[in-house]
């Protein structure tokens, strides 16, 4: 890793000289809330991913209209500027669920007590990086940020990593956390869910509201498995099948798989810039359902940490399975019947998060 890498990791990591911490404005709490607020943070507060979402956190669109929320805003000192700049943005929205603002490169004042924190912040990959350099220069932010979460965050926190390599960096984080529960900590694969889906529903003509149960197992990278098999699409007022609806086992079983696998790069190449407002969106809908619940009959995808039980995953990893949640807590389903061919594409994605953990964390 270069100087400049190296030094960019220190800062990410905490190890910081001069922190700074900014407030928007606290707005008396309306009298129709009547729920005690959330504290939420969002890492890489200045990155592009970060921008669209505390909009959408701001609209309610994450925990309802109902919920007020403290949002807290983290980054590096050299973002201290942007980070104010979207403070003043926040604020010129006047959205009612803020009742508070903060933007620090302070680990304290960002992890005290926070109940969900959204690790969106990471090192992305350089001209020349090979993936092992990367995990390399993750794994230190990510430790970092598990200690910062071990020490400060709330007992119930809830973590959602945006930040790539995903799984990964949150195994990392939940590694370095060791008094919360492995429960805690889940990697973002919503995206390539939502991609899958909307896929089936142009494909069938359908609304996007119309097709359930589409799965992403394994990691998110070109390894993960869109599955289709369990799933069902409602067309002209029936529930079928979406093999027996789509009626083409070549596209489902080969474009369709590549499609979500490389939509992320498609989209860059197709606008120079990489998918952040999906991606935000995608972390909003991963944590409305964590935490206010799936609705009945519908499975969604999360990076979650395995349990050694579940289609042949080894303990261990995180990984996507197809989840229920309620009450706040995640949960696998289980007795889902896996073919040959699938449990070939599960086998590929968990060695690739084998290798990535044993690269990560040595072991």
């Amino acid at each position: 890793m270069s100087a400049i890498a190296s030094a960019r990791v220190a800062n990410i990591i905490g190890h910081l000289e001069a922190p700074f911490t900014m407030h928007g404005r606290c707005t008396a709490q309306p009298t129709n809330f009547t729920k005690k607020p959330v504290r939420v943070l969002v890492t890489g507060a200045a990155g592009n991913i970060a921008y669209a979402i505390v909009f959408m956190i701001g609209q309610g669109k994450m925990l309802g209209m109902d919920q007020p929320i403290e949002l807290r805003l983290l980054d590096i000192p050299a973002m201290s500027k942007s980070i104010q700049g979207v403070i003043m943005e926040l604020n010129d929205c006047a959205f009612p669920v803020l009742t508070s603002i903060t933007g620090t490169t302070d680990y304290k004042t960002a992890f005290e007590n926070v109940d969900i924190a959204l690790l969106i912040g990471a090192k992305p990959r350089g001209p020349g990086m090979q993936r092992k350099d990367l995990l390399s220069a993750n794994a230190a932010i990510f430790a970092g940020q598990g200690k910062a979460l071990n020490q400060y965050a709330s007992r119930n926190v809830k973590v959602c990593v945006v930040g790539n390599p995903a799984n990964t960096n949150a195994l990392i984080t939940a590694a370095n956390a060791p008094d919360l529960p492995k429960s805690a900590f889940t990697a973002m694969t919503r995206l390539d869910q939502n991609r899958a889906i909307s896929q089936i529903a142009n494909r069938v003509k359908v609304p996007v509201t119309g097709v359930h149960n589409v799965i992403i197992w394994g990691n998110h990278s070109k390894t993960q498995y869109p599955d289709v098999n369990h799933g069902s699409v409602d067309v002209n007022g029936k529930n079928t099948a979406i093999r027996q609806a789509v009626n083409d086992n070549g596209w489902l079983d080969g474009e369709f798989i590549t499609v979500v696998q490389d939509r992320g790069a498609a989209i860059i190449a197709a606008r120079e810039k990489s998918s952040a407002a999906s991606a935000a969106n995608a972390c909003v809908d991963h944590i409305r359902d964590w935490c206010l619940g799936t609705k009945k009959g519908e499975y969604v995808s999360m990076g979650v940490y395995s349990d050694g039980k579940s289609y042949g995953v080894p303990a261990g990893l995180v990984y996507s399975f197809p989840c229920t949640c309620e009450n706040g807590q995640w949960k696998i389903v289980q007795g889902l019947k896996i073919d040959a061919a699938s449990q070939k594409r599960l086998d590929v994605t968990t060695k690739e998060l084998q290798e990535e953990k044993k690269e990560a964390l040595g072991n």
